[in-house]
């Protein structure tokens, strides 16, 4: 590992402390310093996309079925983690790209893509901080329907979980700020327009 991977590795808790000087940092285009980002954001898409998955209502019912047993929940879990994450880094990057040009900035869909991942790590540091707590306190009625988890305490903990999801938004709103040079309104547009695309590609099925 060189020097350049070894300041990614320190940058990526830093997002959290710091975001701007780690999103002025994404915006540069070197090749060597896109390389030296690309494991730091592997880790991000993984654990991101592992703990949206377990925020989907599917998850809280996959021990419904007696044949699961916790070794494969934890193998399903990783398996569509991985693929949540994937799909969201490319697909969710590509709608941020498009809102971006929207709104007039320049940049490629690897910037796009890089933004998203860094502003996904609280996202992905609930990972380990909400599922002990979920596990601890409900055991494995976290993967039942109609378990102890639906209760008032269980609330809290998607509370909490959704708390993540709205510090990685104000991130996002800082990190599109940063890298493409853009006001705030400007700024909050470009998340606009990404929630419109997303909003038509869920609605699409629908419609036809």
């Amino acid at each position: 590992m060189d020097e350049a991977e070894r300041e990614w590795w320190r940058r990526l808790p830093r997002v959290l402390t710091s975001p701007r000087e780690v999103f002025a940092a994404v915006a540069e285009p070197d090749e060597d310093d896109v390389r030296a980002r690309q494991e730091p954001v592997l880790l991000i898409v993984l654990a991101a996309g592992t703990a949206g998955v377990l925020m989907t209502p599917t998850w809280g019912t996959l021990m419904d079925n007696p044949e699961r047993d916790s070794l494969v929940v934890a193998v399903l879990t990783f398996l569509a983690g991985g693929m949540y994450g994937a799909f969201a880094y490319f697909f969710v990057g590509g709608a941020l790209y498009l809102g971006a040009r929207g709104m007039g900035a320049e940049g490629r869909f690897r910037l796009a893509r890089h933004v998203l991942a860094f502003a996904s790590v609280p996202v992905a540091l609930s990972l380990p901080i909400v599922l002990p707590v979920e596990l601890l306190a409900f055991g494995g009625d976290v993967f039942r329907s109609g378990g102890s988890d639906e209760g008032a305490l269980g609330g809290l903990v998607v509370a909490l979980g959704l708390a993540f999801v709205a510090w990685t938004v104000a991130l996002l709103l800082i990190g599109v700020r940063t890298v493409y040079g853009l006001g705030w309104a400007r700024s909050a547009g470009t998340l606009g327009l990404l929630a419109l695309f997303l909003a038509a590609f869920v609605a699409l099925p629908s419609a036809l």
